[in-house]
C-alpha cells in the first residue's frame, strides 16, 4: 500500500474493489466530469457576464436605471423556470450527448447578441430565450451524474461541478476587469460589448468538446473510450433496475407526488438558493460602484474572491458530506451562515464588516453541492423520477427568485438593503427548521424500511446505519417514490 493512499481515500474516497472499476471510474472522471465542468463553468460565464458588464459602463452606455437590471434577471429566471423541467425530460428521449450541445451553442450566439444590443428591453428578449437554453445545464447535470456515479462517489463530484460554476463567475470578473483594460474602445466598441464577444469565443470549442465526449447515460452510452465490457459494468455496479431511463407515464407522476421528496427537497433548496442573494444579486459589485471610490477594473476585481469563498466551502463541505454521510450538518451550518450575514447587513459596524458579510455569504454556494447530492443518493433507483425531482427543486428554488430577487435585492435599494438583510435572515432561518424536517423523515422512513413496512429508501441514515457503510448495503428496491 503506498503511503499516499490513506490520503487520497479521505480526500477521494475508498478506492474500487477492481482494476477494471478503477479503471472506468479514471474514464469517467476524465471524460464526464470535465465536459460537465466545462458546461457549468461557461454557463456561468456566460450568465454572470451581464451584471460585470452593468457597473462596466452597460449602465451609462444604455441610459439604464431604477431597477432595469432586476427587470433582466427576473425575466432570465422566469424563462429558466419554465426551461427546466421541459430539459431534463427530453434527455429521456433525446441523447444528452446531442442535446447539451445544441442548448451550448444556442446560449452562446444568443451571448454574442447581447453585445450588440442599444436597448435594455432587447436584453430582456434575448436573456429570456437564452435562459431557456440555459436551464439544461445545472439539473440536466445532476441527473446524469447521478446516472454513472455510485453514492459514495457522488458527493466529491457534485462538489467539483458546482465548484467550476462558481470559476466561472469568478473568471467573468476577472476577465472583464481584464478586457476593460486591454479592448476597451478597440474597433469602436467599449469593453463591456467584447465580453460578450469572447464569451461566445469561448463557448463554441466547449460545446463541441461535450458533444465529442459526453457519453449519454449507461444504458445508451456509445462512448469511444469505453469498452462493451465497461459498458456493461457501467450499468451492473449502480444496482438501479427498477424504473427505467425513458419511462414516463401516469404512474411516474404517482410515484412523484405521493411521497415527502418532492416537496421537502424543493422546499429546503429554495430557502437555501435565496440564501445565495447576496452574491446572486451582484451586491458588492453594486454596492462598490455606488461609493464612487473604486475603479472599474477594481469594482470587478474584489467581487471575485466572493467565488472564491464559494468554491472553497463547496469542496470542503462537500467533502464532509461525502465522508460522513451527514449532509444535514450542512444545511445547518449554512443556515447559521446566512442569518449572520444577514444580520451584519441590517446593521453593519464598519465598510469591513459590510465586506466580511457580503464574502461571509459565498458559503452558501455549498448547499448546491450538498442539497443535491442528498436528493440525488436518496432516489438514486428511479431515474425518471430522479430527474423530475431534481429539476423540481431547483424550478421551485427559481419561482422565488424571480420575484424575491425584485423586491428584496433591487438595484434601487442599495446601498444598504435592508429588506433584503431581513428577508436573509428569515430565509436561513426556514432553511435549518426544513433541514431538520427532513433529516427526520429520511430517519423515519430508513426505520420503516427496516422494519420491512416500506421497500426502497436509498441513502441509510448515518446515526442508525452507520454500521451499513462499512459493510455490504443492503439491498436497493424501488426508491420510496417522489422525487
Amino acid at each position: 500500500m503506498s503511503l499516499l493512499t490513506p490520503l487520497r481515500t479521505a480526500v477521494w474516497g475508498k478506492p474500487a474493489a477492481t482494476k477494471e472499476e478503477r479503471r472506468l471510474i479514471v474514464k469517467i472522471d476524465t471524460f464526464i466530469l470535465t465536459s460537465c465542468c466545462l458546461q457549468y463553468w461557461v454557463n456561468y460565464l456566460d450568465r454572470s457576464n451581464l451584471n460585470n458588464a452593468y457597473v462596466s459602463g452597460m449602465k451609462e452606455d444604455l441610459s439604464m436605471s431604477g431597477n432595469q437590471l432586476n427587470q433582466i434577471n427576473t425575466v432570465f429566471w422566469c424563462a429558466y423556470f419554465l426551461g427546466q423541467i421541459p430539459n431534463n425530460l427530453a434527455m429521456q428521449y433525446l441523447r444528452p450527448r446531442l442535446w447539451m450541445p445544441f442548448c451550448m451553442i444556442s446560449w452562446g450566439l444568443l451571448t454574442l447578441g447581447t453585445g450588440f444590443v442599444h436597448n435594455w428591453r432587447h436584453i430582456m428578449v434575448i436573456r429570456f430565450f437564452q435562459a431557456l437554453f440555459e436551464g439544461s445545464t445545472f439539473v440536466g447535470t445532476h441527473y446524469l451524474l447521478g446516472s454513472w456515479y455510485k453514492d459514495e462517489e457522488l458527493g466529491k463530484r457534485t462538489g467539483i461541478f458546482t465548484s467550476s460554476g462558481l470559476a466561472g463567475t469568478l473568471f467573468s470578473g476577472v476577465l472583464q476587469g481584464a478586457i476593460y483594460d486591454s479592448l476597451n474602445g478597440r474597433s469602436g466598441l467599449p469593453g463591456w460589448r467584447w465580453m460578450f464577444v469572447i464569451d461566445f469565443l469561448i463557448t463554441v470549442p466547449l460545446a463541441f468538446y461535450t458533444w465529442l465526449v459526453f457519453p449519454d447515460t449507461p444504458r445508451n452510452t456509445q462512448a469511444f473510450y469505453l469498452t462493451a465490457a465497461e459498458r456493461e459494468l457501467a450499468i451492473n455496479r449502480l444496482n438501479k433496475p427498477d424504473h427505467a431511463h425513458g419511462e414516463v407515464s401516469k404512474a411516474t407522476f404517482k410515484r412523484i407526488f405521493s411521497t415527502w421528496h418532492i416537496y421537502g427537497f424543493c422546499f429546503i433548496w429554495t430557502m437555501g438558493s435565496n440564501c445565495e442573494m447576496f452574491s446572486t444579486n451582484a451586491i458588492m459589485n453594486l454596492y462598490l460602484k455606488s461609493l464612487g471610490t473604486f475603479s472599474v477594473t477594481k469594482v470587478n476585481y474584489l467581487p471575485a474572491a466572493v467565488s472564491g469563498v464559494g468554491i472553497v466551502a463547496t469542496l470542503v463541505l462537500g467533502w464532509y458530506s461525502d465522508i460522513t454521510r451527514k449532509s444535514w450538518h450542512v444545511g445547518i451550518l449554512t443556515s447559521c451562515t446566512a442569518v449572520i450575514a444577514g444580520s451584519i447587513m441590517l446593521n453593519p459596524p464598519s465598510f469591513g464588516g459590510k465586506m466580511f458579510a457580503l464574502y461571509l455569504n459565498g458559503c452558501q454556494w455549498a448547499n448546491q453541492t450538498v442539497m443535491f447530492a442528498w436528493a440525488n443518493r436518496l432516489i438514486k433507483d428511479d431515474d425518471v423520477k430522479r430527474s423530475f425531482i431534481l429539476a423540481s427543486m431547483n424550478t421551485a428554488a427559481v419561482i422565488f427568485y424571480s420575484f424575491w430577487a425584485i423586491c428584496f435585492y433591487a438595484a434601487d435599494q442599495g446601498p444598504m438593503w435592508r429588506e433584503g438583510s431581513i428577508a436573509m435572515i428569515v430565509s436561513g432561518c426556514c432553511m435549518g427548521i426544513g433541514v431538520m424536517v427532513v433529516r427526520y423523515l429520511q430517519n423515519r422512513d430508513a426505520q420503516l424500511e427496516l422494519s420491512g413496512t416500506i421497500e426502497g429508501v436509498s441513502e441509510r441514515s448515518s446515526e442508525d446505519h452507520a454500521d451499513t457503510e462499512k459493510g455490504e448495503k443492503p439491498g436497493a428496491g424501488v426508491a420510496v417514490s417522489v422525487s
